[in-house]
């Protein structure tokens, strides 16, 4: 019986001269089918080459994120331990589940990627264990704090700060339409590229144009939407729209510039239960951890100061 060839994300990496932060971004948004084997993640040969057959025509897959790393519905899991379903796209959340494998034998950590607001209605429903979120409410000029209160109604959770990173306008080098403001992206002749409903940036875009009197109806490109904070930059970069929104990390990624925001803070939430009270003792022991802030700081772009401190917290 023979037996398909597959690639390591780093060996995918090396194969199309990409980084590696971008194959887990192609992996997340479904583009790039994957599978996890241990602790690492692999995609059979024949997907990649599929992937570069499409890229060659110009094609790009319009998926959802995929949660590669869930349970198969139907398969048989083994037994012992507890499956720790970990919400969120930021890549300190790989590390985080990294960090929870190492601390406690008895976990497993499984990686879903979507949105904050989808995230925390997964975890309504039982269907995530650690959820990230990076919500601006307009009202209170708060994150994250009134949407986890609204939505976990009814449910004891802490929330507690991951970290804080800088969001703001992707535009082309020397910024020619001087995009400086959010009433700027409704100015003639400027095309935004849009992020998905149920994300942490779409809802700040939304709260933002609230905040300004703007409709989608007066900017240009509002109807267009990409999953993730690379796939807006990638647009600006190729010069298919003048305007996103994400976070400074990418844009150093794909070489567009960056005007900064506003520093959105990351926060964590947990439920408290009797199940989960090892659970958030353990992860608020990582996030104290020098070797934790040593691989956040090592990734960049992150402010620190208030990793580890709770945000709020029901009794």
């Amino acid at each position: 019986m023979s037996h398909e060839k597959s690639y390591t994300t780093e060996e995918i990496a090396k194969l199309l001269r990409i980084s590696k932060l971008t194959v887990y971004d192609l992996i997340k948004k479904g583009e790039l089918p994957a599978y996890r084997v241990g602790r690492q993640m692999r995609v059979d040969e024949s997907d990649l080459e599929a992937y570069k057959t499409r890229a060659k025509g110009g094609y790009r897959a319009a998926a959802q994120p995929v949660a590669y790393t869930l349970p198969v519905p139907g398969q048989a899991q083994p037994t012992t331990g507890r499956n720790v379903i970990i919400s969120g796209q930021d890549v300190s959340l790989d590390l985080l589940s990294s960090h929870l494998e190492k601390s406690d034998a008895a976990l497993r950590p499984l990686r879903s990627y979507q949105g904050s607001l989808n995230s925390l209605v997964a975890m309504y429903t039982g269907k995530a264990d650690i959820v990230s979120t990076h919500l601006f409410d307009g009202e209170t000029m708060d994150y994250n704090v009134p949407y986890v209160r609204r939505l976990l109604s009814g449910h004891r959770f802490v929330v507690v700060n991951m970290l804080a990173r800088w969001a703001g306008f992707y535009v082309q080098p020397g910024n020619p339409k001087q995009l400086l403001s959010w009433t700027d992206l409704s100015k003639s002749g400027v095309r935004m590229v849009n992020r998905e409903k149920g994300s942490g940036a779409r809802t700040l875009i939304e709260e933002q144009f609230r905040l300004a009197s703007i409709t989608g109806r007066d900017v240009n490109g509002y109807e267009r939407e990409e999953n993730s904070h690379l796939a807006v930059a990638g647009v600006v970069a190729r010069k298919e729209a003048d305007v996103g929104v994400g976070i400074e990390k990418a844009a150093r990624m794909v070489g567009v510039e960056f005007v900064p925001l506003i520093k959105e803070r990351y926060d964590l939430v947990i439920l408290k239960t009797e199940e989960n009270g090892a659970l958030l003792k353990t992860v608020m022991d990582i996030l104290h951890s020098a070797a934790f802030s040593k691989e956040l700081e090592a990734v960049g772009g992150y402010d620190l100061s208030q990793t580890g401190k709770i945000m709020y917290e029901t009794w």
